[in-house]
């Protein structure tokens, strides 16, 4: 593929498809009345997956593209959490039987700032609201800086089995340009004191496209973040939206990789954890090969939502606490942003549903092929319309599809679509065109590389 294509596709700003129709599209005027009404549909054998945003950081990194704020103090979290546990018990009672949860996740901000027996507390009010599977993954995002001996005790004690890890980049320059400055030496702390109290699998995140970052560095992060021997990685590419997040604009722009030398990163880092025997699960995904996501992605039965790829199939993921999203069969809802807006909510007694999107079947079927797409770089667009008695045709743009192939992207059987090997770096630009409501919302999104 000729360079100036990849660059070219690259430097387009796209979905990360991690679910469709994506948050911009999401309205006011999907609320609590219809989330209730969506909860009380669910069926006896649907499991649940369960989704805790907890907004609080010690500080800010300026790369973040998250919802959360910086505190030092102890009493708006003890607030938020009393909120977060009087949600779970609305969820609940909103349901039409007591819901089985097979995925647990905390993210963040900072999950593990709470203090351990706060922790422990909201565990224990959790599995009083919901059966927990005997397999049910628990897991949760940790900042190596702040773990203490006693926090991961207490994950350990209640029963989580993952924890994700933000590295980033061990460059100290890199590090000083985002403000988040972080050792391997506490990287391998919280690693062991994690495994030591039974946190067996292991997750790290990567970014690369950061300021001052160069394929070099890049590489010298995944050398010393090998030698802790991670079940998985995440690598990340780094999304510039100052203009949604203020923090970003410290951030000086001129440092910025351009796109050839991200691809270049990418490319790098992907090469190196091949090389040291992982696989690679999608776009942005990699696995040991006997780990459950490599095992899904081999199987054809791997699932992507707002984790990223996952093996959690769940036709139902409950989000809890402020800008939490949820998927459930109906459609998509999302908490208030605010936590004072959604305190407040909670304790009036309201599941604090701001906006949604109610989805169509035409929705749902396009959201399945970009899936496909997402995570098997091919699809079948007549096979999933079989089921429903759709023709394949209307969701066929052949301009879009057309490009594609003239840029050899893409190859095409009838309605069967393959992303050749080596586009697959612009994948989500193949899915793009199967995306109904792209036009008009591409400022809301990251580069496609």
């Amino acid at each position: 593929m000729k360079p100036e294509t990849l660059t070219r596709y690259g430097s387009r700003t796209v979905p990360r498809y991690t679910s469709y129709p994506t948050a911009p599209h999401f309205s006011p005027k999907v609320g609590e009345a219809l989330y209730r009404w969506w909860l009380s549909g669910l069926v006896r054998h649907v499991d649940i997956s369960l989704y805790l945003h907890v907004p609080f950081c010690r500080s800010m990194c300026w790369y973040c593209g998250c919802h959360t704020t910086v505190t030092a103090r102890r009493e708006p979290v003890e607030r938020y959490l009393t909120a977060l546990q009087r949600e779970a018990e609305l969820v609940a009672a909103a349901a039409p039987r007591r819901l089985r949860l097979s995925h647990l996740h905390f993210g963040g901000g900072t999950p593990t700032l709470m203090e351990p027996a706060q922790m422990t507390s909201l565990m224990a009010r959790l599995r009083d609201c919901f059966d927990f599977a005997a397999t049910a993954e628990i897991a949760i995002e940790v900042d190596p800086r702040t773990l203490s001996a006693e926090m991961a005790a207490a994950l350990g004690g209640s029963g989580f089995n993952r924890a994700s890890l933000g590295v980033q980049s061990f460059d100290p320059e890199v590090q000083s340009a985002i403000n988040r400055i972080q050792s391997f030496e506490e990287t391998f702390a919280a690693t062991e004191a994690l495994r030591l109290n039974g946190v067996a699998g292991m997750n790290f995140d990567l970014i690369y496209g950061l300021p001052r970052q160069t394929v070099a560095s890049c590489l010298d992060t995944v050398d010393k973040a090998l030698r802790l021997e991670p079940d998985r990685f995440a690598v990340f590419g780094y999304a510039h939206v100052p203009s949604f997040k203020r923090h970003q604009r410290r951030i000086d722009a001129a440092a910025l990789p351009g796109t050839a030398e991200r691809l270049a990163q990418s490319r790098a880092i992907a090469e190196a954890l091949i090389a040291a025997g992982y696989v690679q699960v999608g776009l942005d995904h990699f696995a040991k090969p006997g780990d459950s996501l490599a095992e899904a992605a081999g199987a054809g039965r791997l699932h992507r939502n707002f984790q990223g790829y996952t093996t959690d199939a769940a036709e139902a993921l409950i989000g809890l606490g402020a800008s939490a999203i949820g998927r459930l069969p109906g459609g998509y809802v999302q908490n208030a942003v605010l936590i004072s807006e959604y305190e407040k909510r909670v304790a009036a007694g309201q599941l604090p549903i701001t906006r949604g999107r109610a989805i169509s079947s035409e929705d749902r079927l396009r959201g399945r092929i970009i899936e496909r797409i997402m995570c098997d770089y091919e699809v079948d667009v007549g096979a999933l319309c079989a089921s429903p008695g759709l023709n394949p045709r209307m969701l066929l743009d052949e301009a879009k599809l057309e490009e594609l192939l003239r840029d050899g992207i893409i190859e095409r059987s009838g309605t069967r679509l393959k992303v050749k090997a080596e586009a697959r770096p612009l994948v989500r630009s193949v899915a793009a065109a199967f995306d109904a409501y792209l036009a008009g919302s591409e400022e809301r999104h990251a580069r496609a590389v």
